[in-house]
């Protein structure tokens, strides 16, 4: 019983070192191009606006992925996370701008991660 009990609690602590992963299959160039399912994301984790589950989990995990350099990130995450940041940087300046204030407003994470960005 008690090995059973400590294979669980193993089992939890390594599924919890990983985001999870019921997301990966969205299609980010849709939201991109729509302007519509861009600004509702947006007012999401801004706190502007409703959130849908995608949205809240983004909102959620957001501030661990910049402290951990997405470390709990799968690869399917971090190109879609490296494609919506070249897209707002070099599309939506003004929402960049806005991110980067309520983020990373001393500009920490731009400076440590954007040599991944290709910038």
């Amino acid at each position: 019983m008690k090995v059973s009990i400590l294979l669980l609690i193993c089992a939890n602590l390594v599924l919890c070192d990983q985001y999870t992963t019921k997301y990966d299959n969205m299609d980010i160039d849709e939201i991109l191009s729509s302007e519509r399912l861009l600004k509702n994301y947006f007012n999401c984790i801004m706190d502007r606006g409703p959130c849908v589950p995608e949205g809240a989990e983004l909102k959620r995990v957001l501030p661990d992925a910049l402290q951990t350099g997405c470390e709990k990130c799968s690869d399917k995450q971090k190109q879609a996370c490296k494609r919506i940041v070249r897209f707002l940087m070099d599309d939506k300046p003004q929402m960049w701008k806005e991110l980067t204030a309520k983020y990373d407003p001393e500009g920490i994470y731009f400076e440590k991660y954007k040599d991944q960005l290709d910038c």
